[in-house]
Protein backbone atom coordinates (compact mmCIF):
# COMPACT_ATOMS: atom_id res chain seq x y z
CA UNK A 1 0.00 0.00 0.00
CA UNK A 2 2.85 2.40 0.81
CA UNK A 3 4.37 1.89 -2.62
CA UNK A 4 1.00 2.63 -4.26
CA UNK A 5 0.62 5.82 -2.19
CA UNK A 6 4.06 7.00 -3.32
CA UNK A 7 3.25 6.41 -6.95
CA UNK A 8 -0.06 8.27 -6.71
CA UNK A 9 1.75 11.27 -5.27
CA UNK A 10 4.32 11.11 -8.07
CA UNK A 11 1.62 11.17 -10.75
CA UNK A 12 0.17 14.44 -9.49
CA UNK A 13 3.49 16.31 -9.28
CA UNK A 14 3.45 19.34 -11.59
CA UNK A 15 7.23 19.80 -11.64
CA UNK A 16 9.08 16.66 -12.68
CA UNK A 17 12.75 15.95 -12.13
CA UNK A 18 14.99 15.48 -15.16
CA UNK A 19 18.27 13.56 -15.41
CA UNK A 20 20.62 13.72 -18.37
CA UNK A 21 22.71 10.57 -18.87
CA UNK A 22 25.50 11.69 -21.18
CA UNK A 23 28.14 9.30 -22.51
CA UNK A 24 31.11 10.31 -24.66
CA UNK A 25 31.55 8.90 -28.17
CA UNK A 26 28.64 6.42 -27.97
CA UNK A 27 27.35 6.13 -31.52
CA UNK A 28 23.62 5.81 -31.98
CA UNK A 29 23.87 2.46 -33.73
CA UNK A 30 25.56 0.79 -30.73
CA UNK A 31 22.45 -0.15 -28.74
CA UNK A 32 20.61 -3.44 -28.84
CA UNK A 33 17.28 -1.65 -29.35
CA UNK A 34 18.77 0.06 -32.40
CA UNK A 35 19.73 -3.23 -33.99
CA UNK A 36 23.39 -3.70 -33.03
CA UNK A 37 24.11 -7.45 -32.72
CA UNK A 38 27.21 -6.79 -30.57
CA UNK A 39 25.58 -4.57 -27.95
CA UNK A 40 24.31 -5.94 -24.64
CA UNK A 41 22.16 -3.07 -23.36
CA UNK A 42 19.11 -4.46 -21.54
CA UNK A 43 18.49 -1.29 -19.51
CA UNK A 44 18.66 1.01 -22.51
CA UNK A 45 16.46 -1.42 -24.42
CA UNK A 46 13.84 -1.27 -21.68
CA UNK A 47 14.00 2.52 -21.60
CA UNK A 48 13.48 2.56 -25.35
CA UNK A 49 10.54 0.16 -25.16
CA UNK A 50 8.82 2.17 -22.44
CA UNK A 51 9.77 5.59 -23.72
CA UNK A 52 10.60 7.51 -26.86
CA UNK A 53 13.56 6.63 -29.07
CA UNK A 54 14.58 9.38 -31.48
CA UNK A 55 16.23 7.09 -33.99
CA UNK A 56 17.52 9.88 -36.25
CA UNK A 57 19.08 12.09 -33.55
CA UNK A 58 22.39 13.71 -34.52
CA UNK A 59 25.33 15.57 -33.10
CA UNK A 60 25.34 18.70 -35.24
CA UNK A 61 29.08 19.07 -34.68
CA UNK A 62 30.53 15.66 -33.78
CA UNK A 63 33.15 16.87 -31.32
CA UNK A 64 33.07 17.04 -27.54
CA UNK A 65 33.45 20.76 -26.72
CA UNK A 66 31.19 22.22 -29.45
CA UNK A 67 28.47 19.67 -28.74
CA UNK A 68 28.53 20.48 -25.03
CA UNK A 69 28.37 24.20 -25.70
CA UNK A 70 25.31 23.67 -27.90
CA UNK A 71 23.81 21.22 -25.40
CA UNK A 72 23.84 23.76 -22.58
CA UNK A 73 22.91 26.87 -24.56
CA UNK A 74 20.74 25.74 -27.46
CA UNK A 75 23.06 27.70 -29.76
CA UNK A 76 25.04 26.47 -32.77
CA UNK A 77 28.81 26.00 -32.46
CA UNK A 78 29.68 28.99 -34.66
CA UNK A 79 27.72 31.13 -32.18
CA UNK A 80 29.09 29.65 -28.98
CA UNK A 81 31.85 26.99 -28.75
CA UNK A 82 33.33 26.58 -32.27
CA UNK A 83 36.09 24.03 -31.68
CA UNK A 84 38.20 21.76 -29.53
CA UNK A 85 39.29 23.25 -26.19
CA UNK A 86 37.28 26.46 -26.63
CA UNK A 87 35.61 27.61 -23.38
CA UNK A 88 31.99 28.35 -22.72
CA UNK A 89 31.77 32.16 -23.17
CA UNK A 90 31.78 34.02 -19.88
CA UNK A 91 28.36 35.32 -18.96
CA UNK A 92 26.60 33.00 -21.40
CA UNK A 93 23.20 31.91 -20.04
CA UNK A 94 22.66 28.16 -20.06
CA UNK A 95 19.78 25.80 -19.41
CA UNK A 96 20.24 26.41 -15.69
CA UNK A 97 18.98 30.00 -16.10
CA UNK A 98 15.32 29.21 -16.93
CA UNK A 99 15.36 26.18 -14.63
CA UNK A 100 16.47 28.28 -11.69
CA UNK A 101 13.75 30.83 -12.47
CA UNK A 102 11.20 28.00 -12.42
CA UNK A 103 12.30 26.85 -8.97
CA UNK A 104 14.65 23.99 -9.87
CA UNK A 105 17.92 23.04 -8.22
CA UNK A 106 20.61 21.86 -10.62
CA UNK A 107 23.66 19.58 -10.50
CA UNK A 108 26.44 18.38 -12.80
CA UNK A 109 28.63 15.31 -12.25
CA UNK A 110 31.56 14.34 -14.45
CA UNK A 111 33.19 15.41 -17.69
CA UNK A 112 32.79 19.09 -18.58
CA UNK A 113 35.30 20.06 -21.31
CA UNK A 114 34.16 23.67 -21.52
CA UNK A 115 36.84 25.29 -19.38
CA UNK A 116 39.18 26.16 -22.26
CA UNK A 117 42.18 24.14 -21.06
CA UNK A 118 44.72 23.25 -23.79
CA UNK A 119 46.43 19.86 -23.86
CA UNK A 120 49.77 21.49 -24.69
CA UNK A 121 49.76 22.95 -21.15
CA UNK A 122 49.75 19.53 -19.47
CA UNK A 123 47.16 17.07 -18.27
CA UNK A 124 43.60 18.39 -18.09
CA UNK A 125 42.59 15.93 -15.36
CA UNK A 126 43.61 18.27 -12.54
CA UNK A 127 42.83 21.57 -14.22
CA UNK A 128 40.41 23.55 -12.04
CA UNK A 129 37.53 24.88 -14.12
CA UNK A 130 36.86 28.46 -12.95
CA UNK A 131 33.52 28.73 -11.11
CA UNK A 132 32.22 31.27 -13.62
CA UNK A 133 32.72 28.73 -16.41
CA UNK A 134 30.69 25.95 -14.74
CA UNK A 135 27.40 26.78 -16.44
CA UNK A 136 25.56 28.16 -13.43
CA UNK A 137 24.94 24.78 -11.77
CA UNK A 138 24.09 24.87 -8.06
CA UNK A 139 26.20 21.76 -7.47
CA UNK A 140 29.13 21.04 -9.78
CA UNK A 141 31.46 18.07 -9.26
CA UNK A 142 33.43 17.49 -12.41
CA UNK A 143 36.61 17.61 -14.40
CA UNK A 144 37.70 19.31 -17.59
CA UNK A 145 38.92 16.27 -19.53
CA UNK A 146 40.54 12.96 -18.65
CA UNK A 147 41.11 9.90 -20.83
CA UNK A 148 42.16 7.57 -18.04
CA UNK A 149 39.18 5.78 -16.55
CA UNK A 150 41.00 4.38 -13.49
CA UNK A 151 42.68 7.68 -12.61
CA UNK A 152 39.82 10.17 -12.59
CA UNK A 153 40.03 13.35 -10.53
CA UNK A 154 37.05 15.58 -9.78
CA UNK A 155 36.80 18.99 -8.20
CA UNK A 156 34.15 21.48 -7.19
CA UNK A 157 33.27 24.21 -4.74
CA UNK A 158 35.21 27.44 -4.43
CA UNK A 159 37.15 29.40 -1.85
CA UNK A 160 37.42 27.54 1.43
CA UNK A 161 34.96 24.92 0.15
CA UNK A 162 37.02 24.01 -2.93
CA UNK A 163 38.18 20.41 -3.26
CA UNK A 164 40.11 18.13 -5.62
CA UNK A 165 39.93 14.36 -5.12
CA UNK A 166 40.62 11.12 -6.95
CA UNK A 167 37.64 8.87 -7.57
CA UNK A 168 37.93 5.27 -6.41
CA UNK A 169 37.82 2.54 -9.04
CA UNK A 170 36.40 2.84 -12.54
CA UNK A 171 35.14 6.27 -13.57
CA UNK A 172 31.63 5.36 -14.72
CA UNK A 173 30.94 3.36 -11.55
CA UNK A 174 32.26 6.08 -9.25
CA UNK A 175 30.44 8.95 -10.97
CA UNK A 176 27.22 6.94 -10.88
CA UNK A 177 27.76 6.54 -7.13
CA UNK A 178 27.91 10.34 -6.82
CA UNK A 179 24.71 10.75 -8.82
CA UNK A 180 22.95 8.09 -6.74
CA UNK A 181 23.94 9.87 -3.51
CA UNK A 182 22.59 13.12 -4.91
CA UNK A 183 19.31 11.52 -6.01
CA UNK A 184 18.79 9.98 -2.57
CA UNK A 185 19.40 13.36 -0.91
CA UNK A 186 16.97 15.15 -3.23
CA UNK A 187 14.32 12.46 -2.86
CA UNK A 188 14.59 12.64 0.94
CA UNK A 189 14.18 16.42 0.87
CA UNK A 190 11.20 16.15 -1.47
CA UNK A 191 9.48 13.61 0.78
CA UNK A 192 9.92 15.98 3.72
CA UNK A 193 8.38 18.82 1.75
CA UNK A 194 11.49 21.01 1.79
CA UNK A 195 13.03 19.92 -1.50
CA UNK A 196 12.87 21.42 -4.95
CA UNK A 197 12.45 19.62 -8.25
CA UNK A 198 15.92 18.84 -9.58
CA UNK A 199 17.72 18.75 -12.90
CA UNK A 200 20.97 16.79 -12.91
CA UNK A 201 23.50 15.55 -15.46
CA UNK A 202 25.71 12.47 -15.19
CA UNK A 203 28.47 12.93 -17.79
CA UNK A 204 30.92 10.02 -18.22
CA UNK A 205 33.96 9.63 -20.46
CA UNK A 206 33.35 6.01 -21.60
CA UNK A 207 32.93 4.64 -24.21
CA UNK A 208 35.51 7.18 -25.44
CA UNK A 209 38.95 5.71 -26.09
CA UNK A 210 41.05 4.21 -24.56
CA UNK A 211 38.66 1.30 -24.92
CA UNK A 212 38.88 -0.43 -21.56
CA UNK A 213 36.33 -1.48 -18.96
CA UNK A 214 36.38 -3.57 -15.76
CA UNK A 215 37.47 -7.15 -16.43
CA UNK A 216 34.03 -8.66 -15.85
CA UNK A 217 32.85 -6.74 -18.92
CA UNK A 218 36.00 -7.01 -21.03
CA UNK A 219 35.97 -10.81 -20.72
CA UNK A 220 32.64 -11.02 -22.54
CA UNK A 221 33.86 -9.58 -25.85
CA UNK A 222 36.15 -11.47 -28.21
CA UNK A 223 37.53 -9.26 -31.03
CA UNK A 224 37.31 -12.17 -33.47
CA UNK A 225 33.56 -12.46 -32.90
CA UNK A 226 32.71 -8.78 -33.30
CA UNK A 227 30.38 -8.19 -36.24
CA UNK A 228 31.72 -5.25 -38.26
CA UNK A 229 29.50 -2.86 -40.17
CA UNK A 230 29.35 -3.53 -43.93
CA UNK A 231 31.15 -0.25 -44.72
CA UNK A 232 34.37 -1.25 -42.93
CA UNK A 233 36.84 -1.94 -45.78
CA UNK A 234 38.22 -5.45 -45.89
CA UNK A 235 41.77 -4.35 -45.16
CA UNK A 236 43.52 -6.61 -42.66
CA UNK A 237 45.18 -3.98 -40.47
CA UNK A 238 42.04 -1.85 -40.46
CA UNK A 239 39.78 -4.74 -39.53
CA UNK A 240 42.17 -5.82 -36.78
CA UNK A 241 42.13 -2.38 -35.15
CA UNK A 242 38.37 -2.06 -35.50
CA UNK A 243 37.77 -5.45 -33.85
CA UNK A 244 40.24 -4.78 -31.05
CA UNK A 245 38.80 -1.33 -30.31
CA UNK A 246 35.19 -2.46 -30.58
CA UNK A 247 35.65 -5.28 -28.07
CA UNK A 248 36.58 -2.72 -25.43
CA UNK A 249 33.99 -0.25 -26.72
CA UNK A 250 31.09 -2.68 -26.25
CA UNK A 251 32.41 -3.65 -22.82
CA UNK A 252 32.33 0.02 -21.81
CA UNK A 253 28.80 0.38 -23.19
CA UNK A 254 27.59 -2.64 -21.23
CA UNK A 255 29.12 -1.16 -18.07
CA UNK A 256 27.37 2.17 -18.79
CA UNK A 257 24.10 0.31 -19.33
CA UNK A 258 24.55 -1.52 -16.02
CA UNK A 259 25.06 1.77 -14.19
CA UNK A 260 21.92 3.19 -15.79
CA UNK A 261 20.12 0.18 -14.38
CA UNK A 262 21.55 0.90 -10.93
CA UNK A 263 20.29 4.47 -11.07
CA UNK A 264 16.83 3.40 -12.20
CA UNK A 265 16.53 1.01 -9.27
CA UNK A 266 17.38 3.82 -6.86
CA UNK A 267 14.76 6.09 -8.44
CA UNK A 268 12.22 3.33 -7.89
CA UNK A 269 13.36 2.67 -4.32
CA UNK A 270 13.08 6.37 -3.49
CA UNK A 271 9.60 6.59 -4.98
CA UNK A 272 10.39 9.23 -7.60
CA UNK A 273 10.50 7.16 -10.80
CA UNK A 274 7.14 8.40 -12.02
CA UNK A 275 8.12 12.04 -11.82
CA UNK A 276 11.66 11.76 -13.12
CA UNK A 277 12.40 11.97 -16.84
CA UNK A 278 15.55 10.24 -18.04
CA UNK A 279 17.27 11.49 -21.19
CA UNK A 280 20.04 9.20 -22.48
CA UNK A 281 22.32 10.51 -25.22
CA UNK A 282 25.90 11.05 -26.36
CA UNK A 283 27.97 13.93 -27.70
CA UNK A 284 28.95 12.16 -30.96
CA UNK A 285 29.72 8.76 -32.40
CA UNK A 286 32.82 6.79 -33.38
CA UNK A 287 33.74 5.56 -36.86
CA UNK A 288 35.51 2.33 -35.78
CA UNK A 289 36.85 1.62 -39.25
CA UNK A 290 33.80 2.54 -41.31
CA UNK A 291 34.97 4.10 -44.59
CA UNK A 292 38.50 3.43 -43.37
CA UNK A 293 38.21 6.04 -40.62
CA UNK A 294 38.36 6.15 -36.82
CA UNK A 295 36.99 8.44 -34.10
CA UNK A 296 34.79 11.42 -35.16
CA UNK A 297 34.67 14.84 -36.90
CA UNK A 298 33.26 13.57 -40.16
CA UNK A 299 29.70 13.82 -41.46
CA UNK A 300 29.27 10.04 -41.87
CA UNK A 301 26.53 8.23 -39.97
CA UNK A 302 28.81 6.49 -37.47
CA UNK A 303 30.16 9.88 -36.43
CA UNK A 304 27.03 12.06 -36.27
CA UNK A 305 24.32 9.64 -35.12
CA UNK A 306 23.80 9.53 -31.35
CA UNK A 307 21.42 7.75 -28.99
CA UNK A 308 18.49 9.83 -27.81
CA UNK A 309 16.05 8.05 -25.54
CA UNK A 310 13.45 9.77 -23.34
CA UNK A 311 12.28 7.33 -20.71
CA UNK A 312 11.01 6.91 -17.23
CA UNK A 313 9.18 4.39 -15.10
CA UNK A 314 7.10 1.58 -16.54
CA UNK A 315 4.28 0.81 -16.97
CA UNK A 316 3.47 3.80 -19.15
CA UNK A 317 0.64 5.84 -17.74
CA UNK A 318 -1.76 8.35 -19.23
CA UNK A 319 -0.07 11.42 -20.61
CA UNK A 320 3.19 9.78 -21.75
CA UNK A 321 3.66 8.48 -25.26
CA UNK A 322 6.04 5.80 -26.50
CA UNK A 323 7.48 5.01 -29.91
CA UNK A 324 10.37 5.28 -32.33
CA UNK A 325 10.52 8.54 -34.24
CA UNK A 326 12.94 9.34 -37.12
CA UNK A 327 12.82 13.10 -36.57
CA UNK A 328 16.04 15.14 -37.06
CA UNK A 329 16.61 16.06 -33.41
CA UNK A 330 19.91 17.98 -33.16
CA UNK A 331 22.22 19.02 -30.33
CA UNK A 332 20.62 22.49 -30.09
CA UNK A 333 17.24 20.83 -29.48
CA UNK A 334 18.16 18.97 -26.30
CA UNK A 335 17.92 21.93 -23.93
CA UNK A 336 14.55 23.18 -25.30
CA UNK A 337 13.18 19.63 -25.17
CA UNK A 338 14.34 19.28 -21.57
CA UNK A 339 12.62 22.51 -20.63
CA UNK A 340 9.49 21.31 -22.41
CA UNK A 341 9.42 18.18 -20.26
CA UNK A 342 9.35 20.54 -17.27
CA UNK A 343 6.60 22.71 -18.77
CA UNK A 344 9.00 25.60 -19.33
CA UNK A 345 9.12 27.50 -22.62
CA UNK A 346 12.55 27.97 -24.13
CA UNK A 347 14.22 31.36 -23.56
CA UNK A 348 15.03 33.74 -26.41
CA UNK A 349 18.75 32.88 -26.43
CA UNK A 350 18.06 29.26 -27.48
CA UNK A 351 17.65 28.43 -31.18
CA UNK A 352 16.68 24.77 -30.86
CA UNK A 353 13.28 23.09 -31.19
CA UNK A 354 11.25 21.54 -28.35
CA UNK A 355 10.51 17.86 -29.09
CA UNK A 356 8.88 17.14 -25.72
CA UNK A 357 5.51 16.67 -27.43
CA UNK A 358 6.70 13.29 -28.65
CA UNK A 359 6.86 12.15 -25.01
CA UNK A 360 4.16 14.24 -23.28
CA UNK A 361 0.76 14.17 -24.93
CA UNK A 362 -0.21 17.50 -23.37
CA UNK A 363 2.63 19.24 -25.23
CA UNK A 364 2.36 20.29 -28.86
CA UNK A 365 3.80 17.84 -31.37
CA UNK A 366 4.91 18.69 -34.88
CA UNK A 367 6.22 21.77 -36.64
CA UNK A 368 9.85 20.70 -36.24
CA UNK A 369 12.55 21.50 -38.84
CA UNK A 370 12.66 19.37 -41.98
CA UNK A 371 16.39 18.77 -41.47
CA UNK A 372 19.29 19.07 -39.05
CA UNK A 373 22.15 21.52 -39.67
CA UNK A 374 25.61 19.90 -39.46
CA UNK A 375 28.93 21.68 -39.00
CA UNK A 376 32.65 21.44 -38.52
CA UNK A 377 33.52 25.02 -37.65
CA UNK A 378 37.12 24.75 -36.41
CA UNK A 379 38.71 21.41 -37.38
CA UNK A 380 40.91 19.76 -34.78
CA UNK A 381 43.65 18.61 -37.14
CA UNK A 382 43.76 15.33 -35.20
CA UNK A 383 44.63 12.11 -36.98
CA UNK A 384 41.65 10.29 -38.49
CA UNK A 385 39.60 13.52 -38.59
CA UNK A 386 38.54 15.54 -41.62
CA UNK A 387 41.04 18.39 -41.60
CA UNK A 388 38.86 20.95 -43.42
CA UNK A 389 35.86 22.90 -42.20
CA UNK A 390 32.59 21.63 -43.66
CA UNK A 391 28.85 22.16 -43.50
CA UNK A 392 25.98 19.80 -44.20
CA UNK A 393 22.46 18.73 -43.47
CA UNK A 394 20.48 15.54 -43.10
CA UNK A 395 16.79 15.62 -43.96
CA UNK A 396 13.83 13.87 -42.44
CA UNK A 397 13.15 12.18 -45.77
CA UNK A 398 16.58 10.54 -45.82
CA UNK A 399 18.95 12.73 -47.82
CA UNK A 400 22.34 13.93 -46.66
CA UNK A 401 24.51 16.58 -48.25
CA UNK A 402 27.85 18.01 -47.14
CA UNK A 403 30.31 20.49 -48.61
CA UNK A 404 33.63 22.19 -48.13
CA UNK A 405 33.82 25.91 -48.84
CA UNK A 406 32.45 26.46 -52.37
CA UNK A 407 32.83 22.73 -53.14
CA UNK A 408 30.33 19.89 -52.90
CA UNK A 409 31.71 16.90 -51.01
CA UNK A 410 29.11 14.20 -50.24
CA UNK A 411 25.54 13.35 -51.22
CA UNK A 412 23.77 10.21 -50.02
CA UNK A 413 20.27 8.79 -50.23
CA UNK A 414 20.16 7.07 -46.84
CA UNK A 415 16.91 5.29 -47.63
CA UNK A 416 18.55 3.09 -50.25
CA UNK A 417 22.16 3.45 -49.09
CA UNK A 418 22.20 3.50 -45.25
CA UNK A 419 25.92 2.66 -45.13
CA UNK A 420 26.83 5.58 -47.44
CA UNK A 421 28.67 3.63 -50.10
CA UNK A 422 27.39 5.61 -53.12
CA UNK A 423 28.50 9.24 -53.16
CA UNK A 424 26.17 11.06 -55.56
CA UNK A 425 27.55 14.57 -55.04
CA UNK A 426 29.18 14.77 -58.46
CA UNK A 427 26.72 12.64 -60.41
CA UNK A 428 24.66 14.80 -62.76
CA UNK A 429 21.77 12.37 -62.57
CA UNK A 430 21.21 13.79 -59.06
CA UNK A 431 21.90 17.43 -59.89
CA UNK A 432 18.33 18.52 -59.13
CA UNK A 433 18.39 16.89 -55.69
CA UNK A 434 21.82 18.36 -54.97
CA UNK A 435 20.60 21.82 -55.95
CA UNK A 436 17.56 21.50 -53.66
CA UNK A 437 19.73 20.46 -50.72
CA UNK A 438 22.22 23.27 -51.36
CA UNK A 439 19.36 25.76 -51.34
CA UNK A 440 18.18 24.40 -47.99
CA UNK A 441 21.71 24.45 -46.61
CA UNK A 442 22.15 28.07 -47.66
CA UNK A 443 18.95 28.89 -45.79
CA UNK A 444 20.28 27.19 -42.65
CA UNK A 445 23.48 29.24 -42.87
CA UNK A 446 21.56 32.49 -43.40
CA UNK A 447 19.04 31.80 -40.63
CA UNK A 448 21.80 31.09 -38.09
CA UNK A 449 24.20 33.84 -39.17
CA UNK A 450 26.82 31.37 -40.39
CA UNK A 451 29.13 32.96 -42.99
CA UNK A 452 30.51 29.71 -44.39
CA UNK A 453 30.79 29.78 -48.18
CA UNK A 454 28.12 27.30 -49.31
CA UNK A 455 28.55 26.24 -52.99
CA UNK A 456 26.33 27.95 -55.55
CA UNK A 457 25.38 24.63 -57.15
Amino acid sequence: MAAQTTRTRDLTSDKPNVIWLLADQHRGQAIGANGDPNANTPNLDRLSAGGVNFTAAVSGMPLCCPFRGSLLTGKYPHECVPGHEYPLPKGQPTITTPLREAGYTTAWFGKWHLGGFHERDGRAAKFIVPPDLRGGFDKWVGYENNNSQWDCWVHGGQGQDAFLERLPGYETDALTDLMIDYVRQQAHAQREGRGKPFFACLSVQPPHDPYAAPEQYMSRYNPARIELRPNVPRVARLEAQARRDLAGYYAMIENWDSNIGRLRRVLDQEGISFRTHLMVFSDHGDMHGSHGMFRKMTVHEESIRVPMILGGEQPVYEGRATGRFPVPLNHVDIAPTTLGLCGIEKPAFMRGFDYSGYRLTRRKRGGEPDSAYLQSVVPTGHNHSINKAWRGLVTRDGWKYACFENTSWLLFNLNEDPYEQMNLAHNNAYRAERSKLITRLRAWAADTGDRFAIPAD
